[in-house]
């Protein structure tokens, strides 16, 4: 079943649930800020998303800003600030099986959102 990375309060986060309910997808909410994920499902996530920890940073967060910007850090340090602060990841993400994407514009990732969604099963 698809899994989708959801914060109620971000407006792509919703439209990508409304997109998924108009296309009769079921899929199963995880709310990632109400159970944050530990490093390794960070690091799993990572690999289905095919993309390195800064490019699942929201960069603009002021928790970001605050802590972080500016820094030289590993991938491990940054894996490491994203389960401690999950508000920083990209949302939504759409989890099918093994493949994922950042959902945050349904006409730009099309491509890689069908084929997450071709996976369903």
């Amino acid at each position: 079943m698809i899994e989708v990375l959801h914060n109620p309060r971000c407006g792509k986060s919703r439209t990508c649930l409304a997109f998924l309910g108009e296309k009769k997808i079921e899929y199963k909410i995880v709310k990632y800020l109400e159970n944050p994920l530990d490093t390794n499902e960070i690091e799993i996530l990572l690999k289905k998303l095919n993309i390195e920890p800064i490019d699942l940073i929201r960069q603009k967060e002021s928790i970001w800003i605050e802590n972080f910007k500016g820094k030289k850090l590993s991938n491990k340090e940054l894996i490491k600030a994203i389960q401690k602060h999950p508000i920083l990841i990209e949302r939504p993400i759409v989890i099918n099986k093994n493949y994922a994407v950042i959902a945050r514009d349904l006409s730009k990732s099309e491509v890689l959102f069908n084929k997450v969604l071709g996976n369903q099963s």
